[in-house]
């Protein structure tokens, strides 16, 4: 680990009082709006093939999106981490090696951020403040690792169960059945092999755009 975030790791542990607005909202599983905005989230990735493949469906629409990235994977996989920065898209923290973070005491939480904050960095000195939970476990203990470290935690109010391998039909039908201006979509950019979701996404963002929905970035639709 790098010096800075073991320095700031003994602060948050020992020192860091608790932020006069601790009460503030900080977790967001959707963000209502009138203005049609969703965003079009992707966990576990980069992939050097999967992601590839997401990004150029991506740019053929115009469409921006959000990728929560695994410290590691950006670690073993950097040229496709630097593709998904220069092509605009904005990056979040999905914890270092992906463990389950409940089952964490604090300060290895706290490392698991630091962890994956220092890979993230390395990706033209990206600073993200957006934190999506592995499986999206939550308690009091996760929220307060990330108020300290200043994240907003990032969950999701459509769930497309890629990582189920369902069809790319299925998850189509699923995800108009049930979407609303405000919402946050999850997909994966990496679940294995034979996974469904470019081809998923290749159907599903012109059927969105038909019906008048705008893709933006997790944070350009908190700050709606």
């Amino acid at each position: 680990m790098k010096r800075a975030a073991i320095l700031f790791l003994i602060f948050s542990v020992l020192i860091l009082p608790c932020r006069a607005d601790s009460d503030a909202q900080i977790t967001y599983r959707r963000v209502a709006n009138e203005d049609m905005k969703i965003a079009l989230t992707f966990d576990d990735g980069p992939h050097p093939y999967y992601t590839s493949k997401i990004l150029d469906i991506l740019k053929k629409y115009g469409v921006k999106a959000t990728f929560f990235f695994v410290g590691q994977n950006i670690e073993y996989y950097p040229e496709t981490a630097e593709e998904v920065y220069s092509e605009g898209h904005e990056i979040g923290n999905h914890t270092y090696t992906h463990h389950r973070v409940r089952a964490m005491d604090r300060i290895e939480l706290l490392s698991e951020l630091n962890r994956c904050d220092d890979a993230i960095y390395e990706i033209d000195e990206y600073r993200t403040r957006l934190f999506r939970p592995p499986e999206g476990a939550l308690d009091a203990d996760v929220e307060e690792a990330a108020r300290s470290m200043d994240y907003s935690v990032i969950l999701w109010s459509i769930d497309t169960r890629d990582w189920e391998h369902h069809s790319p039909d299925t998850i189509l039908s699923d995800v108009l059945s049930n979407i609303k201006s405000g919402d946050i979509i999850l997909m994966h950019d990496y679940i294995g092999r034979d996974s469904p979701t470019p081809a998923a996404v290749e159907m599903l963002i012109p059927a969105l755009l038909e019906r008048g929905y705008r893709f933006v970035t997790v944070s350009e639709l908190m700050n709606n």
